[in-house]
């Protein structure tokens, strides 16, 4: 059973007129997924995160500060690419807490999916400052919840955003029971992710060059980074799904389709339930082009329901 977290508050993070990321991009997922052939899917209004639980990859200082300087009107930058509006702490809470909350749902029985379609994202938000984007790291969150609440030993995150989810990877590269991978445009954003960047060898980076497409994207992932996750064998597969690496998209140049979102859904899929009873759990990053970011995340929902 696939259930969709979501909260409508994930809406009223506003950044302002130009930016990328807008609330136009969430809306475009929810109406593709307005569609029969979704019927089937469970929605569940998401939660927001406690403290406690942000606590577990952010200090203190940063979750304090986020609430502290939350805006009651207007907005607020926080560095060129970060901006808070009035809405954005409570869309940022309720993104964080819908993955928490699959995590839950996950781990509640075999063949437990989910997939959360929430805003602002996660990936590049580091343990001390927002960035990238992202106020809290959800998947973060939602992996160290996994740890600490259900005792689990080894959990992956894969990340095939577009862009180095540098932020999970800085959370998590001293801890062996996560196992993070990513596939990800270099150079670009945020200029962090190259191969030999390692951790305590749980950290897995693949680099793809400009005008790279589907080929090498699936070589990567085949050849490299899906032997790596089977060798770790996870009991919870965490995803950053993010859609930027589409031909569409503005803000990168990697030439993939909604069929290669297919593909790698479908590989991540079948791992899960070769070493995780099934269980896995997605949380939308990036993907800024409406109509391939549209396409694209109903291409992956309808893998992750067969």
């Amino acid at each position: 059973m696939l259930r969709l977290y979501t909260h409508p508050d994930c809406l009223r993070h506003d950044p302002g007129p130009g930016h990328a990321e807008q609330p136009a991009r969430l809306r475009a997922v929810l109406q593709a997924l307005d569609h029969d052939r979704f019927a089937a899917l469970d929605r569940i209004e998401a939660p927001r995160a406690t403290r406690a639980q942000l606590l577990r990859v952010h200090d203190a200082e940063h979750v304090d500060r986020l609430f502290a300087i939350a805006p009651a009107a207007a907005t607020l930058r926080l560095d060129e690419d970060t901006v808070m509006s009035p809405g954005s702490l409570d869309a940022a809470l309720h993104a964080a807490g819908a993955v928490v909350a699959a995590v839950d749902y996950a781990m509640s029985g075999d063949d437990r999916r989910a997939f959360c379609p929430v805003r602002p994202p996660g990936h590049h938000a580091t343990g001390e400052q927002a960035m990238g984007f992202c106020l809290f790291n959800n998947v973060a969150a939602a992996a160290a919840h996994a740890l600490e609440v259900h005792h689990l030993k080894r959990v992956v995150i894969a990340d095939f955003d577009v862009h180095h989810g540098n932020g999970t990877q800085a959370i998590f590269e001293r801890e062996p029971r996560v196992l993070f991978l990513s596939s990800h445009q270099s150079p670009l954003y945020p200029g962090t992710g190259s191969e030999d960047e390692r951790g305590v060898g749980n950290i897995v980076n693949g680099t793809l060059s400009p005008g790279a497409g589907s080929a090498e994207f699936r070589e990567l992932w085949d050849g490299q980074l899906l032997p790596r996750m089977h060798a770790f064998k996870p009991q919870l597969i965490l995803v950053s799904a993010g859609f930027d690496a589409h031909r569409a998209d503005p803000l990168a140049d990697i030439r993939l389709g909604q069929e290669d979102y297919a593909w790698i859904t479908g590989r991540l899929l079948a791992l899960a339930r070769a070493h995780a009873n099934g269980r896995l759990v997605s949380t939308l990053e990036g993907g800024y082009d409406l109509g391939a970011l549209a396409a694209s995340a109903a291409a992956h929902v309808d893998e992750l329901m067969k």
